[in-house]
């Protein structure tokens, strides 16, 4: 009997090509959209899932708020790890990781300057899972100036990664001995590296210097709650004497949440966004609907052609079951084949969709049987779902009435229809209004003034230390070209969002006060602010002709000013630390800069303080303003310039604007992904309309050859045809744009700086979409419209 319905339904199939291949057509292009987002999904969600003791493993997090500010940290001090260890039963294990292990690697005549080297404990590979080709897990960080290598820096140092184990290599000149090769860090890791060295013996810190990430494996999952609990006791046994009083909390992390759920200061990765994950898999789903929506609409819009079969069916015997069985079997049959193409189409673009996300999918991610059990478990029920109501409506049709060609009343129908074409445009209005918000607030970020002149500026960090004692010659030398207009000096790349902070006593009359306030430091001297083109608002500059400047003063940004209510802040001391032997170190504020953003515009400008470099050592970054004209030889010049001071290391340059448009690379990724499938559901749902209306003038054919023969116009006629559908269009439009407006305002708040939602973005995006429709409805209406009249009555 299946046998059967399945050959009547390849029958229908192929008597019907037109809706055949709007269905299968509409259907696999939701089916490779479905599939391509839960690719990236699952990706998404994977990330650290590989720890075999994944559900163990959670990350300490810091969270403080007092009267001059909060901070929300993801790095610790030094201390934490062991005090974790001791004070508390239900921690198993607990590791540090500093990211500050990289430098100038030397073997043989090979060099390479590697900054993806991690300073960590010998316990990581107990928490961890990190899969070792040679050497020993148990012992391999076991002794200073080791260090294990992944697969990829062994072959790059010695050619083959069997090679590496026992030899020696020189990391800032230190001599270092290879006690390991492991894998590659997997790419669904939330910290990369590409080796692992032990901290120094009796490595230690202040409470109150966090400057690294604590993990600790618990011996059950809930014991987090234990020690969260405990954060109060905690803070003011180790903390309170350095922080001082304030609201704080401890949170640890679980593992696998980090790379969608975390978003704090100093993060250290580039983590993903839960947000984009959960409006990814709707849009999945709502495409697949779509097209669904689509197979339902055109099912039983055609239910007339098929009234009479279904009275003949029933009077020779065949029961309700019996028909929606045969009609499910169609649906079935039908998604299918579309998944088939799917599957076709997706192994087509999946390189296209890698190059747009920035992952590395293939289509049997999850493994050939599993990605074979979900297609069929997928069609299975894609085709139960998409033809569950024109089974339950087809089959319902009365045997007399279906016998006379009598389908009885339709308004329920025809209102059910309608309804679920509203609910196409919606989605796909919804989809361009997001689509737009999203490609104005990405135009904004990157246009948007930052107050300092970021064109033109190129950034690169001085590796040699010796090289640092000698930034007046480099930069005398470097100024003797006439195409590099000036060149100034920082601690820290600003735009990599990593500038550091600082522990400051302020007082509303600048005298230091018990609660300190904490504050970005960036390192400059007396270049910096004239090379980035900064403004100054009150006092003065640094001068090399001052010679308290170094020690004795500060420049503060307007936010701080505010922060703190004065009126004029120039001539006011602050407390800014406490030296070697305890003596307090103050200094005075001699000028107020205007405000510029050191980070993307997911932050608001913070409180900051400007401070020349204390030693040669914190003057590690150049930032050199070249001309427009022949930029690769002025390039060519500041690295033979460089290559003076520095033989070993190759300067890599990094421009400032492009560090800047970096920290929006997700954003731009997502806002392209969700584009081309605003452009694909658009396809579908015009597919849908494409379908809708060739039937309606199949089935007014003579109606409108009898209007033509009377003398109405083909726009007349194309009107008739187009009206009732362009009012669901404007139906969907209203519905859309509240629902867009909530979406895309919730999305905005990622941004500290952001655009304001525009009236006409809707109006675009209801116009938009009218007119696609429009153009898809009348070109088959014209079509019919257009037709002999003679050839659709010559039976009358």
């Amino acid at each position: 009997m299946l046998k059967n319905y399945i050959k009547i339904a390849w029958r229908n199939l192929i008597k019907h090509k037109v809706f055949s291949f709007i269905n299968v057509g509409g259907l696999a292009i939701g089916v490779a959209a479905f599939w391509l987002i839960s690719l990236y999904v699952a990706d998404e969600w994977s990330f650290d899932r590989y720890n075999t003791k994944a559900d163990r493993i959670f990350r300490i997090a810091q969270h403080g708020e007092w009267n001059g500010g909060k901070f929300n940290l993801a790095v610790t001090s030094p201390p934490y790890a062991p005090a974790l260890k001791n004070d508390y039963p239900e921690v198993e294990e607990a590791v540090r990781i500093d990211a500050e292990g990289g430098g100038k690697i030397n073997y043989g005549d090979k060099q390479i300057n590697e900054g993806s080297i991690l300073f960590t404990d010998k316990a990581i590979f107990n928490v961890f899972t990190f899969h070792f080709l040679y050497g020993d897990a148990e012992s391999a960080l076991a002794k200073p100036q080791t260090i294990v290598l992944t697969k990829t820096l062994a072959v790059k140092l010695f050619g083959d990664a069997e090679n590496a184990l026992n030899k020696t290599i020189n990391i800032e000149n230190t001599p270092t001995a290879v006690t390991g090769v492991i894998d590659d860090v997997p790419v669904n890791s939330h910290f990369g590296f590409h080796a692992l060295r032990p901290f120094p013996t009796g490595f230690t810190g202040k409470w109150g210097n966090s400057n690294l990430y604590t993990y600790v494996l618990l011996k059950n999952h809930d014991d987090y709650k234990k020690i969260e609990a405990n954060s109060d006791a905690f803070f003011n046994k180790y903390l309170k004497g350095d922080l001082g009083k304030m609201k704080f909390n401890m949170e640890l992390q679980p593992l696998t949440d980090i790379h969608l759920k975390s978003a704090l200061d100093y993060e250290i990765g580039n983590n993903g966004n839960i947000t984009y994950v959960y409006v990814f898999s709707v849009v999945a789903l709502l495409i697949l609907a779509i097209a669904v929506i689509n197979y339902v609409n055109l099912t039983t819009a055609r239910s007339s052609v098929r009234v009479k079969e279904i009275g003949v069916r029933k009077v020779i015997g065949s029961g309700k079951t019996q028909l929606m069985v045969m009609f499910f079997a169609e649906s079935i049959l039908l998604t299918v084949i579309a998944t088939l193409l799917a599957g076709v189409l997706i192994q087509f673009v999946l390189p296209y969709f890698n190059q747009l996300s920035g992952k590395n999918l293939v289509l049997t991610q999850f493994g050939l049987t599993k990605t074979i059990i979900a297609f069929a478990l997928f069609s299975f029920t894609t085709g139960m779902l998409s033809g569950l109501y024109p089974a339950l409506f087809l089959s319902g049709f009365k045997t007399i009435s279906a016998m006379k060609g009598q389908m009885g009343s339709q308004a329920s129908t025809i209102l059910f229809r309608k309804s679920l074409v509203v609910f196409q445009f919606v989605i796909t209005i919804v989809m361009i209004a997001g689509s737009c918000i999203i490609y104005q607030q990405l135009n904004f970020v990157m246009n948007k003034d930052l107050g300092f002149n970021k064109a033109q500026v190129l950034t690169f960090h001085i590796h040699d230390k010796s090289a640092r004692t000698k930034i007046a010659a480099i930069k005398t030398q470097l100024l003797q070209n006439p195409a590099i207009e000036s060149v100034g000096i920082a601690g820290n790349p600003i735009g990599n969002n990593d500038i550091g902070g600082g522990d400051f006593n302020l007082g509303v009359d600048g005298k230091a006060t018990q609660e300190s306030k904490i504050v970005e430091n960036l390192i400059i001297d007396e270049d910096f602010i004239p090379t980035l083109q900064i403004k100054m608002d009150k006092g003065r500059n640094f001068s090399p002709t001052m010679a308290t400047d170094q020690k004795e003063s500060i420049i503060v940004n307007q936010t701080l000013v505010k922060e703190m209510g004065w009126k004029d802040a120039v001539g006011k001391t602050v407390r800014t630390g406490v030296d070697e032997k305890g003596n307090v170190i103050s200094q005075t504020i001699i000028g107020v800069v205007k405000d510029f953003n050191t980070y993307s515009l997911q932050h608001k400008v913070s409180p900051m303080v400007l401070q020349m470099p204390a030693q040669a050592n914190d003057e590690d970054n150049l930032y050199i303003r070249i001309a427009k004209h022949n930029i690769p030889a002025t390039l060519s010049y500041i690295s033979k310039v460089y290559g003076k001071f520095d033989i070993e290391s190759k300067v890599e340059f990094h421009f400032l604007d492009q560090n800047f448009a970096k920290q929006y690379q997700s954003e731009q990724k997502q806002g392209s992904i969700l584009f081309i499938f605003t452009i694909l559901a658009i396809g579908i749902a015009c597919l849908g309309l494409f379908g809708l209306v060739t039937f309606t003038a199949e089935q007014r054919v003579k109606e409108i050859g009898i209007r033509k023969v009377l003398g109405a116009s083909v726009t007349s006629i194309v009107g008739l045809l187009s009206k009732d559908l362009m009012k669901l269009v404007l139906v969907a439009t209203i519905i859309a744009s509240p629902l867009a407006w909530y979406g895309m305002s919730k999305w905005l708040q990622g941004f500290a700086y952001r655009v304001d939602i525009q009236w006409w973005v809707f109006v675009i995006a209801g116009t938009a979409a009218i007119l696609i429709a429009f153009v898809t409805v009348s070109s088959q209406s014209v079509r019919a419209a257009t037709a002999n009249p003679a050839r659709s009555l010559k039976s009358e």
